[in-house]
């Protein structure tokens, strides 16, 4: 039986994940990511604190066979990370990028090297789980939206910016807007907000489901329509919720699902070993 240990560094957080041989990529059962954790990304830069995560995941596991990881924060951080271990000094540490290839798939991305590796980390992993035209959506910093047909192959995508980035970006380039809070009490259907909040909220949501909805358009007009959405990040359970709520996308199978990205990587490295 053989350990992988995965890292998917992104702007806000870093995650990471051990996985044996023995698991399936299929595996959609939360237990599939035990031995799992996160940190916020800017805390990385702490010598003090890489420091703590390499003697934990080094007391926590054996040592794994091979590392996969995939990394849109920056050069600096990279270093830092394949610098956490240097007792095992003999170990295969495999990067992911946008340009890696991944058997049964291909890009339309003009220059695939440009491709975010998260994104196309996220894009193996909806292939690992399901063999039909789908949507994968990364909601974090920025939301991602990308087409992935059931023949393998990536049309291509969206980036715009996240919900929090969305919000905070009114509050820093306005004079009277605030920082909106999210209420945890949901309104039963859509509707045009009566405060300033909530117009906030509701705003920034429209303009993520609109983004979708116009995606799913899309794909139809190009003969691959959408037969499921995959969500992950930190925003998924917020948009799965107004999804459901769209009456244009409730009859599609919408399902957040975590460690998108891990499990692209995951499957990635089997491939590549």
């Amino acid at each position: 039986m053989s350990l992988y240990l995965l890292f998917d560094v992104g702007n806000t957080r870093l995650k990471w994940a051990a996985v044996e041989s023995t698991q399936n990529t299929a595996d959609r059962n939360k237990k599939l990511w035990a031995y799992s954790g996160s940190i916020l990304t800017k805390s990385f830069q702490s010598a003090e604190l890489r420091a703590e995560l390499s003697d934990y995941i080094a007391k926590t596991l054996p040592k794994p066979d091979a590392i996969g990881f995939c990394c849109v924060a920056g050069h600096d951080i990279l270093e830092n990370l394949q610098s956490l271990f240097p007792q095992w000094t003999d170990l295969q540490w495999r990067q992911l990028t946008g340009d890696s290839p991944y058997e049964g798939m291909r890009t339309r991305y003009e220059e695939p090297h440009k491709l975010g590796a998260d994104r196309w980390a996220a894009l193996i992993g909806a292939r690992a789980l399901s063999n039909v035209n789908t949507l994968v959506v990364n909601t974090g910093t920025a939301t991602t939206i990308d087409l992935l047909g059931g023949n393998g192959m990536h049309y291509g995508g969206w980036i715009l910016p996240g919900l929090s980035l969305m919000q905070e970006s009114l509050q820093s380039n306005t004079a009277q807007l605030p920082l909106a809070i999210r209420s945890n009490l949901s309104p039963t259907q859509a509707s045009f907000a009566t405060n300033t909040d909530q117009a906030i909220i509701d705003g920034c949501d429209a303009a993520q489901i609109g983004a979708i909805v116009r995606a799913c358009q899309l794909a139809k007009e190009m003969n691959h329509p959408v037969e499921r959405i995959w969500l992950d990040g930190g925003n998924a359970k917020i948009l799965a919720s107004e999804i459901k709520r769209h009456s244009e996308l409730a009859a599609l199978p919408v399902e957040p699902i975590e460690g998108l990205v891990l499990r692209g990587l995951w499957a990635w490295l089997l491939q590549s070993l």
